[in-house]
């Protein structure tokens, strides 16, 4: 029986007597390194729970509200629900601006003006059946009084030129430079007839207006001498068709003067108007 068990034992790769054989030192064994996982003995009575085949452990978010910490989170969410507040108050008005006369624009009528009014007007010409499709520019022309005591007048200065210059290349252009000049003249335009008789109290506020427009302009031009009277004029070209079009559009510019009218102290900015009543004092 020992021979055959012998027989058995070497066999296998070892002896049926003497000690064991003694373990190579790994590189787990060496002074410093980590123990391997494997060689961790695990106290006794301790269960530690094995992960099962498919599970995967949740990573932390990275991005988004949910990465900020507590703080952030409600500023964040207070912030966007105030957004949103003043999104929706903002569609209603423009709503409220566009929709039909009801008891609603009735009540807040001034409201929704007051909100919507200048910043954002709506203007539907662009979706008109006909659209604008002129360019109008308005000019102006001084009397002035020479030093030597004569009156000369002034060429022609393009003051709606001098808006798109202005404008043009500037990424935020003011409300004035966009819409003072244009606005007054479409004020005055449709509150008078073509013989340019005021209708009503409307066409009187719309003369004075464009009058101080234009004097407030002028202040920034040399013209030699103190404004005595001022001359406006539009000059209205239409726009030239497309060269795949074969409308035929004449380019040439049609002007509309206006009379010739006396500067009085209501029409001049205020710091002119200071010093003119200083002078005369």
């Amino acid at each position: 029986m020992d021979s055959y068990e012998d027989e058995d034992v070497k066999r296998a790769g070892g002896t049926s007597s003497g000690p064991p054989p003694e373990h190579a030192p790994g590189p787990s064994d060496q002074p410093g390194s980590p123990p391997d996982a494997l060689s961790v003995s695990q106290p006794p009575g301790e269960v530690r729970p094995q992960p099962g085949p498919g599970h995967q452990r949740e990573p932390a978010p990275t991005g988004g509200i949910a990465a900020l910490s507590l703080p952030y989170q409600v500023a964040a969410a207070v912030s966007l629900a105030i957004i949103g507040v003043l999104a929706c108050v903002h569609l209603a008005m423009v709503f409220l601006h566009v929709a039909p006369s009801n008891t609603v624009t009735k009540h807040y009528g001034k409201a929704v003006d007051g909100w919507v009014y200048p910043e954002f007007e709506q203007n539907w010409k662009l979706f008109a059946p006909n659209p604008l499709q002129q360019n109008v520019a308005v000019q102006a022309r001084a009397e002035v009084t020479s030093p030597d005591g004569g009156r000369k007048r002034t060429d022609w200065i393009d003051l709606t030129g001098e808006d798109g210059e202005a404008i043009r290349g500037n990424l935020l252009p003011s409300h004035v430079q966009q819409n003072e000049l244009r606005r007054g003249w479409d004020f005055y335009v449709n509150s008078h007839d073509n013989e340019n008789r005021a209708n009503g109290l409307r066409g009187q506020l719309s003369e004075s207006y464009i009058r101080r427009i234009v004097m407030l302009r002028l202040e920034g031009h040399d013209l030699g001498g103190p404004v005595e009277r001022i001359q406006l004029r539009s000059s209205t070209r239409s726009v030239k068709a497309p060269e795949w079009s074969e409308e035929k559009t004449d380019t040439r510019p049609a002007f509309r003067a206006l009379p010739w009218w006396t500067v009085t102290t209501a029409d001049l900015p205020g710091q002119v108007r200071n010093g003119r009543t200083e002078a005369g004092k």
